[in-house]
């Protein structure tokens, strides 16, 4: 089981590699979205050569160029917990048919205008002192909020997570790096205008079902409007 988890874990790191190479091209340096990326996968032990193919994959410049394609799904969790799921595939037939599979114990509807989609960047720092609210204003980020760092190696860190327009990300993670920010994630995102209540019941029966839409393979972000 162990085994296929990280599998699991390698095979969307992957992909988040190809769809950045794709979207803005095969040099980290000038594409924030891949670093982030390049950086996660390298952090779970993802090899050299699996992440310089990925690459060259996505940006088409390797001979087993591949046609990823992001794709959407809404709808309601048990209980009428607004979700999006985003996707990518290189077969929107199949993966439509077993979301829609996975739907089941929910329901599907319009519910992406109870999110605001934007960018996301989620970055620390070694100076505890620094004011996130200061550092947001002066990468021109719309919004930040503390984050707890998780990793080891940045223990002491102060994390924050800084929300974007979607056409201002990549500038907003470029001025955080150039300001000693270390960039963790760089994406797009859906953040819940409001959160339902829940009890606790429902809650597991909530969390069972994100984690079941979770574990498709071609799922690569669960957007639930639950605290």
């Amino acid at each position: 089981m162990a085994a296929d988890q990280k599998g699991k874990i390698t095979g969307k790191l992957v992909r988040e590699i190809q769809v950045a190479a794709k979207l803005g091209g095969p040099h980290p340096e000038y594409n924030a979205r891949l670093a982030a990326a390049v950086a996660n996968a390298k952090k779970q032990s993802v090899t050299r050569d699996t992440i310089e193919r990925a690459i060259a994959k996505g940006s088409g410049t390797g001979p087993d160029a591949v046609q990823y394609e992001t794709t959407v799904y809404e709808g309601f969790t048990p209980h009428r917990v607004p979700v999006v799921v985003e996707c990518l595939t290189d077969n929107n037939n199949r993966t439509s048919s077993e979301i829609r599979v996975l739907f089941r114990a929910g329901s599907m509807g319009k519910v992406q205008w109870m999110f605001d989609h934007v960018g996301m960047v989620e970055a620390h720092h070694a100076d505890k002192t620094l004011d996130i609210e200061v550092a947001a204003l002066e990468a021109e980020a719309e919004n930040v909020e503390p984050m707890e760092v998780e990793d080891e190696e940045a223990a002491g860190h102060i994390g924050a997570r800084f929300f974007t327009q979607t056409t201002t990300l990549d500038a907003v993670t470029k001025a955080l790096k150039a300001a000693g920010w270390q960039v963790t994630t760089s994406e797009m995102s859906y953040v819940p205008k409001e959160y339902p209540e829940v009890t606790d019941e429902q809650r597991d029966e909530i969390t069972s079902f994100l984690q079941a839409l979770d574990g498709h393979d071609d799922v690569h972000r669960v957007y639930a409007a639950l605290k």
